[in-house]
């Protein structure tokens, strides 16, 4: 049994999950999310404030969509009742962002600065001028966001400006003349 695809999802109170024919839709206060789904590999359960997943069959394809329907199912459980988030921090010396509409504008050290819309289902919030904080319920665009917004200026390894997410640990090389990381000789 598959070690993701046999634990029970728990539904909370205020989130409603259907099945239908190949699809499911898990409702709750933060949105309404919409999954496509393989009937013919794995069978989906509600009842009793947990959903289940289960395989049609034993075998190779037959693991791989059980896990992954079992995780698509908890994110979007998850997404609905509390809202998934990702967490950016600019730094760099005049770097910073604002929030304008559903428009994140971003000084980066550009001539001209950065716009990033927001999808329609994400918000974003800037707590200070140098942190940006993504939420949606859906997983997969909060990530998609996050991704795209850090892409329009990489945290660069020699003097550490940039967007990088706020967990992430960027080691800094020590450059030709050297500076942090420089050996002395």
């Amino acid at each position: 049994m598959s070690k993701v695809g046999k634990v029970p999802v728990a539904i909370p109170a205020g989130v409603k999950v259907t099945v239908e024919a190949a699809t499911f839709t898990v409702e709750g206060k933060h949105g309404r999310l919409t999954q496509d789904y393989r009937p013919d590999m794995v069978e989906i359960a509600v009842g009793d404030g947990v959903a289940t997943v289960s395989r049609r069959k034993e075998g190779k394809t037959y693991r791989a969509y059980h896990g992954l329907y079992r995780s698509l199912l908890a994110n979007m459980v998850k997404g609905v009742s509390e809202r998934w988030q990702k967490a950016l921090l600019i730094r760099g010396l005049g770097y910073r962002g604002r929030l304008q509409g559903n428009k994140v504008i971003l000084d980066l050290g550009y001539a001209l600065p950065k716009e990033y819309e927001l999808p329609e289902g994400i918000e974003a919030e800037l707590p200070n001028p140098n942190e940006i904080v993504i939420r949606g319920a859906d997983r997969q665009s909060v990530g998609q966001v996050a991704a795209e917004i850090r892409r329009l200026r990489k945290p660069n390894v020699y003097d550490g400006k940039g967007i990088r997410y706020k967990d992430e640990v960027v080691v800094q090389k020590a450059g030709k003349l050297g500076g942090p990381g420089a050996s002395g000789a």
